[in-house]
């Protein structure tokens, strides 16, 4: 491996500066990279940081308010955008007016050899030089969703790791060959261990730990949900704040027995441990907490949804039956009652496990780093 690679270099593409899916699957892969084969040069690029610098972070303030403020708007825009009639070839020619000669200038800058993308935007900027320009160096798409909308370059990108079977076929109709098509799931960072044991169901004696997760920024729902829950039962709910310092203070003030605030965890071993230690995860459909969670085949439960990808995200995830809706915690039921009557029915819990097992047998041996590596040699 040492002589064919040494001198290589890999670009990674997210977009945006806000921490989000794309950059965690771009650092977890970056890292495994930076531990296996420190001679290795890697960088990450923002292009819209790099093109117009400062303006990005207006622009990325711009986009989380209309999130919040108008969801609604929003979701409908995003699925008439780029998810409606996704088979279908579109030209973006304003991202091409805004972007194309900084892509064009970064490459010729940085002179990769082997290109990233883990978001959609630089996917299709390159699929059009490739087609334009002939651009030799290979480019991998790394799908940080469970859906594949239409702004992603997906004819002219040499190989795909995609997250489930169902994608993998997407891609087949969309022209691209198979043996370029890599199942991984979500890449993950290689400390959260993927569990190869089959999770036995639950004793309606045992006391439950729930781990919350509202996201890295804590957003969401999140805090509503937290009042819904009945501090005079022995059910454990471990709370991860993420970079919500507030609600972590508030928690932490409240000293409930039973809710234990968890500040932002950084060290991905100390995640994977914490995963192991819950029964059940409530959570949002983000595409690298799903992930993590499928890896530690958890049983999830989805309270609230985003809109665009994290709605569409539910949708798909609940028809593989690889999530469970947890959408009535408003009501006068309990959340304890609602997760009991699926965790200790087992009937319902190996239907669960079922469909996480038929996940996992779907997933490419080997880790997403390796097959990179693999990709590099035979570049």
């Amino acid at each position: 491996m040492a002589n064919h690679v040494i001198n290589k270099k890999l670009l990674f593409l997210p977009f945006l500066q806000i921490p989000s899916g794309h950059h965690q699957v771009a650092d977890a892969l970056m890292e495994a990279f930076n531990q296996a084969h420190p001679h290795i040069e890697t960088a990450k690029v923002d292009i819209l940081s790099y093109s117009y610098g400062r303006l990005e972070r207006l622009i990325s303030n711009v986009y989380l308010k209309w999130i919040h403020a108008f969801p609604s708007l929003y979701n409908m825009i995003y699925r008439i955008s780029v998810y409606k009639s996704r088979d279908e070839q579109k030209r973006y020619r304003l991202y091409e007016f805004l972007f194309m000669p900084f892509m064009k200038r970064l490459l010729r800058e940085s002179k990769p050899d082997f290109i990233i993308c883990s978001h959609a935007l630089p996917s299709y900027l390159l699929s059009r030089i490739k087609e334009q320009d002939g651009l030799p160096i290979p480019v991998l798409n790394v799908y940080t969703d469970y859906f594949i909308h239409n702004i992603w370059g997906i004819k002219h990108i040499d190989h795909h790791f995609a997250p489930t079977l169902e994608l993998k076929q997407h891609l087949i109709n969309n022209g691209v060959k198979a043996e370029r098509i890599y199942v991984t799931g979500i890449p993950i960072h290689q400390d959260i261990l993927r569990n190869y044991k089959k999770i036995e169901p639950l004793k309606p004696s045992s006391a439950l730990n729930i781990l919350i997760s509202g996201g890295s920024m804590g957003a969401g729902q999140l805090e509503k949900l937290i009042k819904k829950i009945s501090t005079y039962n022995d059910t454990h709910y471990y709370v991860l704040c993420g970079k919500n310092k507030s609600l972590y203070r508030k928690l932490t003030e409240r000293k409930e027995r039973n809710i234990i605030p968890l500040e932002y965890i950084s060290c991905r071993k100390k995640m994977g441990e914490l995963y192991d230690m819950m029964d059940a995860v409530i959570t949002k459909p983000g595409g690298v907490t799903i992930s993590e969670c499928l890896h530690k085949r958890k049983p999830m439960f989805v309270y609230h949804s985003l809109p665009g990808q994290e709605k569409i995200n539910m949708e798909t995830l609940r028809n593989m039956g690889l999530v469970l809706s947890l959408e009535n915690w408003e009501s006068d039921t309990s959340i304890e009652e609602q997760l009991i009557s699926i965790l200790n029915d087992p009937v319902h819990y190996q239907e669960f496990q079922d469909q996480i097992n038929l996940y996992h047998l779907q997933l490419h041996p080997m880790l997403p780093s390796k097959i990179i590596e693999d990709l590099l040699i035979d570049k």
